[in-house]
């Protein structure tokens, strides 16, 4: 892969903007700020946040074990994959290549940046198809989405089938692990120094918690990481979106605690779920969510919001004909909503 050749001409002629924390970072000393237009008084949040985040990248990197300069993180995963778009995909010439069903933002933001969105449809075990994602692959195609654990049928995709196209696919590889800390299954993080045309994007939403602070977590290679800095915006990251993943980041137990919780949940609902006789199948998870097939979905799905229960219909999407979506709750919600199912005729 030869990153100069994947990287728009414009983004790398350009210059990035220098904020003035960028120009003077250390806010801890005892100076007088006249530098940045800030209000002067007072109120814990009148100074700009670090454009770097460097306090949290160093927590980050040290429990992920990756190199702070290979790190960069957004305002939510979507501003990652936004900035990948930017930065990689020429507009109205270069395209990408998804994998349905998968996650929504890819097409979205492929259209929003007049890309070609190529699909290849999982196969009916929502496993890749490596020869055919070969097949429809183009000179102009730049990226390719893989989401696993996979949203919405919960299941991680083959290792062998993503190590074939790290290695034959000349663009670039982007994984998203949204769902990651809900499997067993190692993160492709470990790869990153292995596969130069690897990304992998993971989020503070999930297992953290931490779904309305917007932290999005992108992690490759130096160079790919010094392309996305160029262009993100020099605040994207708030002062209270910091704080309040520092804190959760130095409280790795109430996290570890929250996600046994949510997979003993899952195996509980599981095991439940299959003694229903609308509910004509289970996919295996390894999620924080199960997807099943019901008898009809259109018909389930109005019976549990009538009782106060809000699931995902999910039945437009491929090979999810008849399916909803269920996120694991707490141990009281899913009591509440089993027992709401052994009512349902």
């Amino acid at each position: 892969m030869d990153l100069n050749k994947l990287v728009r001409k414009n983004i790398q002629q350009m210059k990035p903007y220098s904020s003035a924390r960028d120009e003077y970072k250390d806010l801890q000393t005892d100076m007088v700020f006249l530098d940045a237009n800030e209000n002067p008084f007072d109120s814990s949040l009148n100074r700009y946040p670090d454009p770097q985040q460097t306090a949290l990248k160093a927590i980050i990197s040290k429990q992920k074990e990756v190199a702070s300069d290979q790190i960069l993180l957004g305002n939510g995963s979507d501003e990652v994959l936004d900035l990948i778009f930017r930065a990689f995909c020429e507009p109205n010439q270069d395209s990408i290549l998804t994998l349905p069903p998968t996650y929504g933002m890819y097409e979205v933001l492929a259209n929003l940046n007049a890309i070609e969105n190529i699909q290849v449809p999982l196969n009916s075990d929502f496993q890749i198809e490596v020869d055919s994602i070969l097949e429809h692959i183009k000179p102009t195609t730049k990226l390719l989405f893989i989401c696993s654990p996979n949203n919405p049928s919960g299941n991680t995709v083959d290792r062998t089938a993503v190590e074939r196209l790290l290695k034959d696919f000349k663009g670039l590889v982007v994984i998203d692990e949204a769902y990651i800390d809900f499997t067993e299954e190692s993160s492709w993080i470990q790869w990153l120094n292995v596969y130069p045309n690897l990304i992998v994007t993971q989020t503070l939403s999930k297992a953290y918690g931490l779904a309305g602070i917007r932290l999005g977590i992108c992690y490759a290679s130096k160079e790919i990481i010094a392309v996305l800095n160029k262009i993100k915006p020099p605040y994207n990251i708030n002062t209270l979106t910091q704080e309040a993943a520092l804190k959760a980041l130095h409280n790795k137990e109430v996290v570890s605690d929250q996600i046994a919780s949510i997979i003993n949940e899952r195996n509980r609902l599981n095991k439940a779920l299959e003694t229903y006789p609308f509910i004509k199948k289970l996919y295996p998870s390894e999620a924080n969510f199960i997807l099943i097939k019901v008898d009809d979905a259109n018909k389930r799905y109005d019976e549990l919001i009538k009782n106060g229960i809000v699931v995902r219909n999910r039945s437009s999407q491929s090979h999810c004909e008849n399916c909803l979506r269920i996120t694991v709750g707490t141990p009281s919600e899913n009591t509440q909503l089993l027992t709401l199912l052994k009512t349902l005729k």
